[in-house]
C-alpha cells in the first residue's frame, strides 16, 4: 500500500479531476489506488499526503487523533505580538471557537517566487507567521489570520506531524518509509 508525500503546487485541486480551469493531481503519475489524506485548497501549496490504506488517511483526517499540522503564511503588515497571542489563545469564527494553536512570528523562509506572484504593494508591507494546528476546517488558517487583522496573501502547509517538505521541490512526490508511516500514527 504506497503512501506518498507531495509538495502541491499553487493552483493545484487536492484531488483527481480538474475543475474551473484548474489543474488536479491527476497531472502528477501518481500511482493507482492513492487518495488525498485532507485537503489543501487549491490557492494553497504545500505537504499532502496521498496514500491507498484507508485507515492511515482517516487517521490523519480526523480531528480527533489532532495530528498537529505547520503552516507558513504570508500575511498583509507586520504581524503583531497581540494578534499572535489572540490566536493561541483561540479565536471564535463562523463555525465556532477553534481550538488553541501554536503561534509564531517567522522570518522569511526564502521560499522560490509563486506562479502567479503575491500581489505586491508599495504602501503595505508583509510578513510571515507559523501556526500549528491540531484542527482542520475549511480554508481555517486564513479565516483566523483574517479574524485577527491579517489577511493571508501565501499559505504553505509545511508539516503534518514529523514529515515535512524537506527536500521536496514544488510539484515533486516520493513514497514515504515504513519508519515515517509509522511515525504519523503516533
Amino acid at each position: 500500500m504506497p503512501t506518498l508525500i507531495f509538495n502541491k503546487p499553487y493552483g493545484v485541486l487536492s484531488q483527481f479531476t480538474p475543475e474551473h480551469g484548474h489543474s488536479s493531481l491527476a497531472d502528477f503519475n501518481f500511482p493507482k489506488g492513492v487518495y488525498p489524506a485532507g485537503r489543501l485548497d487549491a490557492d494553497s501549496e504545500g505537504l499532502l499526503l496521498l496514500t491507498s490504506d484507508g485507515a492511515l488517511q482517516a487517521h490523519i483526517s480526523d480531528p480527533r487523533h489532532k495530528t498537529p499540522k505547520t503552516y507558513w503564511a504570508q500575511v498583509e503588515k507586520e504581524i503583531t505580538e497581540g494578534a499572535l497571542a489572540e490566536l493561541r489563545g483561540g479565536v471564535t469564527l463562523n463555525d465556532g471557537p477553534t481550538l488553541p494553536c501554536k503561534a509564531r512570528p517567522l522570518p522569511d523562509p526564502g521560499l522560490p517566487p509563486r506562479v502567479p506572484p503575491v500581489r505586491f504593494r508599495k504602501t503595505v508591507p508583509t510578513s510571515w507567521a507559523e501556526l500549528v494546528l491540531k484542527e482542520g476546517r475549511n480554508r481555517q488558517v486564513r479565516r483566523m489570520l483574517a479574524s485577527v487583522g491579517f489577511p493571508v496573501l501565501r499559505l504553505l502547509r509545511r508539516a503534518i506531524g514529523p514529515l515535512t517538505l524537506d527536500g521536496l521541490e514544488p510539484g515533486r512526490w516520493r513514497e514515504l518509509t515504513d519508519k515515517e508511516i509509522k511515525s504519523l500514527r503516533f
